[in-house]
């Protein structure tokens, strides 16, 4: 009983719902900051990928060549 009264606290639905517009636009940015970050985080793990990938090859170009000898 006492979480559902604490609950209703929070629930508030205007009869005016014009009083949604400012909380969907702070939603509209928050999720394009969202996106916008996620593919910015994208793109930077793809550059460390292929670093990744080049100190392997790399390594494997040095073993193959102290082998050789």
């Amino acid at each position: 009983m006492l979480t559902s009264f604490v609950l209703n606290l929070f629930l508030y639905f205007p009869e005016d719902k014009s009083e949604y517009i400012p909380a969907v636009i702070t939603m509209v940015i928050f999720f394009g900051a969202a996106v916008l970050f996620f593919f910015f985080i994208k793109k930077i793990a793809r550059k460390e990928e292929l670093k990744t990938k080049e100190l392997i090859d790399q390594k494997t170009r040095e073993e193959e060549t102290s082998n050789n000898r």
